[in-house]
């Protein structure tokens, strides 16, 4: 299983070297809820999603939010106390998925194209002697981790995090070989702000925060007051829950088209083959900082078991928020629990499951010991 960076001791220090990054006010909207609905409505088993919770509670070191999504409607919620629906939480790796629409949307308005070279937009942060391989980087092969680095950039010691990451040695032609890269999507956090004057946060606060009813959220930023890009973004669960439903509505939201059709389409889309086994969902393959899924579906994930999955097929979104070592396990019980109990057509009730998973939600506690 791949982690955020290179080792535990570089994460611990890059998380030390960042600061706090809001963007800037925006007019006060409603927060926007997503409607609300009963599982059978919308076709899914309220005994699916109690023995998903239950499970969960029981076998996720921790758990501590989930949200499904069905035909638009939130048929599930659940938080384990402390945490609750009104507290943001670290998304880690699923940062990544924001910062690519990002990059989709500066691409839509004309400010960059993925086919341009790294060099074009740091001329003067390149290193004395320039590689044929660094100077045929592209902006495309950050968004798929296929940069041309063995291994990520090591910052510790580095004070300008762009200059550092252009001098680190690239062996392997850009666009042919899969490294999971978190310094690649600072870079592309760089470029963003580069071409448009303003941080990833301050982008997309307007043109997808704001739409999305998402007050100003916090995104964390490296000494120079670059977005981390990979990483720092703290959302609410149904927060994210909304940003999967606007990728699963092909980027329309109430009527307005925020994210290109044809961004998501590309995006979401199998890039590279990231060489795993399979069998595995991290051997799906990788689209532009989305993962692809067993079950024909995508998603954007993060350390610890943040999750935003989008299932085209079933018209669903689920969003899980966590603290584990076993991403994959907690995936199992998306697909072996939840999946079986979503049909086509509604269900008649079952209330007396209803009011068993509505008494327990109430009772759901992190257990510190494994937190």
């Amino acid at each position: 299983m791949r982690t955020c960076f290179g080792s535990p001791a570089f994460f611990l220090l890059l998380v030390m070297m960042s600061v706090p990054c809001f963007a800037q006010p925006a007019p006060p909207s409603d927060s926007q809820p997503l409607p609300r609905s009963t599982p059978e409505s919308q076709g899914v088993s309220s005994a699916a999603i109690l023995d998903f919770v239950k499970t969960a509670d029981r076998d996720v070191h921790s758990i501590h939010s989930f949200m499904l999504l069905r035909h638009g409607h939130v048929v599930a919620e659940a938080w384990w106390k402390p945490e609750s629906a009104d507290t943001p939480h670290i998304l880690w790796s699923l940062s990544k998925s924001f910062t690519s629409t990002a990059v989709g949307l500066a691409v839509e308005e004309g400010k960059l194209s993925i086919d341009d070279p790294i060099l074009k937009f740091f001329p003067k942060d390149a290193p004395g002697t320039v590689s044929e391989n660094l100077k045929s980087m592209r902006v495309r092969d950050l968004l798929t981790m296929t940069a041309g680095h063995d291994n990520e950039v090591n910052l510790r010691e580095e004070s300008d995090w762009i200059k550092a990451f252009l001098a680190h040695p690239v062996p392997h032609a850009p666009g042919s070989h899969f490294q999971y890269n978190t310094p690649a999507t600072f870079m592309l956090s760089a470029i963003v702000q580069k071409v448009t004057g303003q941080t990833v946060v301050e982008y997309l606060q307007p043109r997808l925060f704001t739409p999305l009813g998402i007050q100003p959220p916090r995104w964390d930023a490296n000494p120079q007051g670059i977005s981390l890009g990979g990483y720092g973004l703290y959302l609410k669960t149904e927060e994210i829950a909304k940003f999967g439903q606007l990728y699963l509505q092909q980027g329309n939201w109430q009527g307005k088209q925020l994210i290109p059709a044809q961004w998501i389409a590309q995006a979401t889309a199998k890039q590279v083959s990231t060489g795993r086994d399979t069998t595995l969902d991290w051997g799906q393959g990788y689209g532009f900082q989305f993962w692809r899924c067993r079950h024909d579906a995508y998603r954007g994930d993060g350390k610890d078991g943040q999750f935003c999955i989008v299932l085209p097929e079933l018209d669903a979104v689920i969003a899980i928020t966590s603290k584990t070592r076993d991403l994959q396990a907690e995936l199992n019980l998306v697909w072996e629990i939840l999946l079986p109990g979503m049909h086509d057509k509604p269900l008649p009730e079952n209330n007396p499951a209803t009011t068993e998973l509505s008494q327990i939600v109430q009772t759901l506690t992190v257990d510190s010991t494994r937190d």
